[in-house]
């Protein structure tokens, strides 16, 4: 059992900062990566107590870390329509996306440019995408819901959801890449 903790404690050691990089750039809070952070390491030493077997360590430290950051998010989602995903499909409010409009005309010149292009890239979606996505991004309905409206499996949604996130981060990075070099 000792030399199973120093494996443990070494695996810690040596993917922690890799792992830490990972769930900051999808976590902005600091306390809340370092808990997230804490929450995985948990899982692997309660995975090592049940003498579960792990193939790959790294990529099973990974994958918790994403079933980790998905239930932070989860918890923090808000219950009124306005949501957009960010760049890892995780829910943030879309007001807090956009620049201030009360920071001075240049903000304001920004959110009018990123409200357009967001409504550019939205109607440039293939209908089935566009009402998946405007359905559960921008209302806030679950995929059950959609799937028990509409018949269609969730499998099928989730595709077409995943699609339109794919393209809008495609259509809409280079509006974030223009405004950068300004």
């Amino acid at each position: 059992m000792i030399e199973q903790d120093r494996r443990v404690a070494e695996t810690m050691r040596q993917e922690a900062p890799r792992l830490r990089n990972f769930i900051r750039r999808r976590v902005p809070n600091e306390a809340d990566v370092e808990d997230l952070v804490q929450e995985v390491f948990y899982e692997l030493v309660r995975a090592h107590r049940l003498l579960l077997p792990i193939d790959a360590v790294s990529g099973w430290l990974f994958s918790v870390a994403r079933n980790r950051i998905t239930d932070f998010f989860r918890k923090k989602r808000p219950e009124q329509p306005g949501r957009a995903a960010d760049e890892d499909g995780e829910f943030r409010d879309i007001v807090e996306m956009l620049p201030s409009h009360d920071a001075g005309p240049e903000a304001a010149y920004a959110r009018k440019l990123l409200l357009e292009e967001l409504k550019a890239a939205l109607a440039e979606l293939p209908p089935e995408q566009r009402e998946v996505f405007i359905a559960h991004e921008l209302e806030g309905r679950s995929f059950k819901e959609l799937a028990a409206e509409s018949g269609l499996k969730m499998s099928t949604l989730l595709a077409r959801k995943h699609y339109a996130v794919e393209r809008m981060r495609v259509r809409l990075q280079r509006v974030h890449d223009e405004m950068k070099r300004r």
